[in-house]
C-alpha cells in the first residue's frame, strides 16, 4: 500500500530527503507518487516520511493495497536490485 500525504500538511519539507526512492514532491500538500512508494519496504523498519511529520498527515492511501512482496518488487523494479 502507498502512502499519501493529507490536508494536515503544512509542507515543512520534512519527508522529502527521508524516501529512497524519490516519490514525494512538492505540491500543497505534498505528494507521493504510489508507482516509487514502497512503504520503505527493502530499505528501512518502518516507513522514513511517517516517522519525520510532525503533523502526522502521512496515512496508508487504500487506493493502493500491495503485499510486502509486491512492495519489494516494485522496489527491485526501481533500483534494479
Amino acid at each position: 500500500m502507498a502512502f499519501i500525504i493529507t490536508d494536515d500538511c503544512t509542507s515543512c519539507g520534512l519527508c522529502l530527503p527521508e524516501c529512497p526512492n524519490n516519490a514525494i514532491s512538492e505540491g500543497d500538500p505534498y505528494v507521493i507518487n504510489p508507482d516509487l512508494c514502497t512503504e520503505c519496504v527493502g530499505f528501512f523498519n518502518e516507513p522514513q516520511c511517517v516517522s519525520v511529520c510532525p503533523m502526522e498527515a502521512i496515512i496508508l492511501d487504500p487506493a493502493h493495497k500491495e503485499s510486502k512482496e509486491e512492495l519489494l518488487e516494485k522496489k527491485k523494479r526501481i533500483h534494479g536490485e
